[in-house]
């Protein structure tokens, strides 16, 4: 199948996307993506597929003057990939879907190669997906019930992670594998930062880089989302980002924190005002000018931090610390209390739980794409597929931390094609696959379990097959060797 000549306002398969997620209007967070915005994404991105390629490779019925690869199907296409898992998730398997589609629309296809696929693919920019990405985060953002955020705050959560990839020599390049392992026997590693809404569960703002190096931390990764903070947001992290210059920077900016005591500081409860049984008012005094702060930046951050401390007690067994310390810009323990606090900074952990739903749900740790921008390009598409899952999910109206996440992602996957093409869903039967949809969230909602105690450790023994300790050719070529002389 190949994409041929076409203009904007021919192309209408956008309107794709929102069938295969079973939205109408009406519903809950339904105008997060339309098929407008899908349209001024790819306008402001630049991006118009006017290239005609092997236009023999399709016949379009009469009816249907339209190619098979335009904007929005090579888009429905890239969403199929990231939603479904395994075998499933190969180009392959993508234009296969795209066949079947074609075919119940009356088109009459003759080919299944990947050729034309990967041409269209190659077309849409990470710009485009990630705009798509953040896009539908803030819109959902803007319309949540005031009840899911706490106390007025737009609360985001940051928290870091790392992906591999397969071992090309572009990937290698560009993110180097770990330092520890010897060439040829690691992956190439890129460390990802997210910023996700503590109300919707979505991806707010993400980055990349390399694993190690200069400015490849979660913090320096940290300060390219900036931009994506508002003035009055609150910012939810751990210990990582709790030193003093990522603090000043944040309030700066005019944004609260709630984040943990960093790991280089001692709290001390006898200095200070006391607000309460270890609560107190602290000063941090402003530390040598880092490398990475330019002199003007530091001269303008202030000599002191005016924070509160307190000390939160885990009295749950199992729990790998007794207590910790959490450091807050909101100092008014009148306006937000000690139990208050304690019990925000317990909810940062539900970025865990977001990242394992992009990583292992969604099978995105390991990253299949050859090249750097086909790497990025693959996040930004999962992380879209996600970002429209969970809004799929909330029209069911309860909040993300209610929801299997899973079980959204398996309703969409199983009615991805079905949902995609007219002819076959009468409005009563959508109407009964929406209604189907939104009683999966009802049914499959999570259970509040805070003080579940639960082993690292699995049972099930993993299959006992020998570590590669030497490059891939080298371990061919003896194995070669070896056979010849038996």
């Amino acid at each position: 199948m190949s994409f041929t000549r076409t203009t904007r306002s021919a192309d209408s398969s956008f309107d794709l996307v929102k069938r295969s997620l079973l939205q109408r209007d009406g519903l809950p967070f339904a105008e997060a993506l339309t098929v407008v915005q899908i349209e001024q994404a790819f306008e402001e991105e630049g991006v118009s597929f006017n290239v005609s390629e092997s236009p023999c490779e399709t016949k379009p019925s009469p009816d249907e003057d339209r190619p098979i690869y335009t904007m929005g199907v090579t888009l429905w296409a890239m969403l199929s990939q990231a939603i479904f898992d395994g075998s499933q998730r190969s180009c392959r398997a993508a234009v296969q879907r795209v066949a079947v589609y074609s075919a119940l629309r009356g088109l009459d296809v003759s080919s299944t190669n990947t050729g034309a696929y990967s041409r269209a693919r190659a077309k849409v920019p990470e710009g485009v997906v990630q705009r798509l990405t953040e896009g539908v985060a803030e819109r959902c953002e803007r319309v949540i019930p005031e009840g899911w955020r706490w106390k007025g705050f737009r609360a985001l959560v940051v928290d870091g992670t790392t992906h591999s990839m397969p071992d090309t020599k572009q990937n290698q390049e560009e993110y180097p594998q770990s330092s520890t392992q010897k060439e040829g026997l690691g992956f190439p590693i890129l460390r990802a930062v997210a910023l996700t809404s503590l109300a919707t569960g979505m991806v707010i703002g993400h980055t990349t880089g390399p694993y190690q190096g200069k400015e490849s931390g979660e913090t320096a990764l940290f300060r390219t989302l900036f931009p994506k903070l508002r003035e009055g947001d609150l910012v939810l992290a751990d210990r990582y980002y709790g030193g003093w210059f990522m603090l000043a920077l944040l309030l700066e900016l005019g944004v609260e924190v709630v984040t943990r005591l960093h790991q280089h500081r001692e709290a001390d409860f006898d200095q200070g005002t006391r607000l309460g049984t270890k609560d107190h008012l602290t000063t941090w005094a402003k530390p040598a000018r880092p490398e990475w702060l330019d002199q003007e930046a530091y001269d303008r951050l202030p000599e002191h931090l005016e924070l509160r401390e307190l000390e939160v007690a885990v009295n749950v067994p199992g729990f790998r610390c007794e207590s910790f310390v959490v450091v807050t810009s909101l100092r008014d323990h009148r306006v937000h209390s000690y139990e208050e606090i304690a019990a925000l900074y317990r909810r940062r952990w539900i970025v865990e739980i977001e990242l394992r739903d992009i990583k292992v749900t969604m099978g995105l740790g390991i990253l299949r794409r050859k090249t750097p921008a086909a790497v990025r390009q693959e996040i930004w598409t999962g992380l879209l597929a996600y970002n429209l899952i969970r809004q799929s999910a909330l029209a069911s109206e309860c909040q993300p931390n209610q929801l299997s996440f899973a079980a959204s992602l398996q309703m969409i996957a199983n009615t991805w094609v079905l949902a995609a093409v007219p002819p076959l869903i009468r409005i009563d039967d959508r109407e009964r696959l929406i209604a189907l949809r939104i009683l999966n969230g009802y049914c499959h909602r999570i259970a509040n379990r805070p003080s579940r105690i639960e082993p690292r450790a699995v049972k099930r023994r993993p299959a006992p097959i020998a570590l590669l300790t030497e490059p891939r050719k080298l371990a061919r070529k003896k194995l070669v060797t070896k056979h010849q002389t038996s």
